[in-house]
């Protein structure tokens, strides 16, 4: 699927006439913007003048490619908001949106004569997404916070790893992206409120606080049985078998922890009596042997090839699956069949292949509309010409550094 570079392309999404302005920089607040973009909302992301968001130069040497993902879908303009004649443009401008992104420490909006009370004054039904790393408030507010600070303080950093190695961390921000994620949820709840009421709100999402809300069980499990969870590697304790299996020529990725799918694999690998064997009957038992279990189904793996451990786990209905790197999900035929891989057309870079908009929407899909700007302020004359200004006043504003 080639995706469509301009603003007529077929799929629209649900969010199609909402207006955001996304400011702050990094991952956080611009994956919150991008999330909206890709369902429709229209999004102009408000940078420095200058060198622009840093995003703009990560990626792999010659290949900065983090920004073609988290700039898609958005129209960019150049603005120095430590100056007054700035602010009071990003006044003007946010005086006509829905939705403000941002993710700067707590305060800076404050200081910029851009505090929620202020832009409320001019536009109550405003929702203002606040990305940081303690929330807007508490003793930690003002602290400065990474995604990486937030992992470790939600308690993600402490469990990730192999239990004789320091904490580990995942190969992508997963904070930054985790507090992105609810600052979405957390606007689009906040849309069905204020269509309802007219009547805008803060929505608070800090790192750690969306870290925290995804550790399942982990402090109920200390407060009241005492239980503090560490690194475990590739498996969850008690929890068997699941884990990565060696194969011939690979890894593999087999679950079959619950009873009935349990026996469904002892069927296939030519062991029927473990599913009856008082060790491994129960989900109980089979975690108090967990290590002796994942040995029997690695002897049993270890003398096949990943494709012949793959084709037992189909047929026998077990969950599993290979290890997936970019090579084997841009092969994938399933990956092509739901397009969850599009191609765009890109003036820098050709063919580029990214991953599309999500969820999938049965009526109003999302998609990738525009490619991400290539210079800073790309989008300053057309955008800027909604608030009124022209050629002369632009070249004025730029002249003295404002835009």
């Amino acid at each position: 699927m080639t995706t469509d570079q301009t603003e007529e392309a077929s799929h629209r999404g649900p969010l199609q006439g909402v207006k955001v302005v996304e400011m702050g920089q990094l991952i956080a607040g611009p994956f919150c913007g991008q999330l909206l973009g890709d369902l429709g909302a229209d999004v102009v992301k408000v940078e420095a003048p200058g060198p622009g968001d840093p995003m703009r130069q990560w990626g792999q040497p010659g290949y900065p490619l983090f920004w073609e993902i988290l700039g898609r879908n958005k129209r960019t303009v150049s603005l120095n908001l430590r100056v007054e004649a700035g602010q009071a443009l990003a006044r003007r401008l946010i005086a006509q949106a829905d939705i403000l992104i941002e993710n700067f420490r707590p305060g800076t909006l404050e200081g910029w004569n851009l505090s929620p009370a202020a832009l409320h004054a001019e536009n109550p039904g405003l929702i203002i997404v606040r990305v940081s790393g303690y929330g807007q408030t508490g003793p930690y507010a003002t602290r400065a916070g990474f995604g990486g600070i937030g992992e470790a303080m939600g308690g993600w950093r402490h469990i990730v790893g192999d239990a004789d190695r320091p904490p580990s961390r995942m190969g992508v921000s997963i904070g930054d992206s985790l507090a992105a994620t609810f600052g979405c949820v957390g606007a689009l709840a906040a849309l069905r409120h204020r269509d309802a009421t007219g009547q805008g709100q803060v929505i608070d999402s800090s790192l750690y606080e969306s870290v925290l809300h995804v550790m399942e069980s982990l402090v109920p499990d200390y407060a009241l049985a005492g239980h503090i969870r560490e690194r475990s590697g590739s498996i969850l304790p008690g929890v068997a078998p699941s884990n990565v299996y060696r194969c011939r020529d690979g890894d593999y990725l087999i679950a079959a922890n619950q009873d009935s799918v349990f026996e469904r694999l002892c069927q296939a690998i030519g062991r029927p009596e473990f599913a009856k064997d008082p060790r491994y009957v129960t989900h109980t038992a089979r975690g108090r042997n967990q290590a002796q279990l994942d040995a029997l189904v690695e002897a049993w793996t270890a003398t096949r090839s990943v494709a012949e451990v793959e084709a037992a786990m189909i047929e026998a209905g077990v969950p599993a699956g290979r290890i997936y790197r970019a090579p084997e999900m841009l092969a994938d035929p399933h990956f092509k069949a739901r397009e969850a891989i599009v191609e765009v057309e890109h003036p820098r870079w050709g063919s580029l292949p990214m991953q599309n908009a999500f969820p999938k929407l049965s009526r109003t899909p999302g998609s990738v509309r525009r490619t991400a700007s290539q210079t800073v302020g790309q989008d300053n004359t057309e955008v800027f010409a909604r608030i009124g200004l022209g050629p002369e006043e632009l070249a004025a504003l730029a002249e003295a550094g404002v835009i």
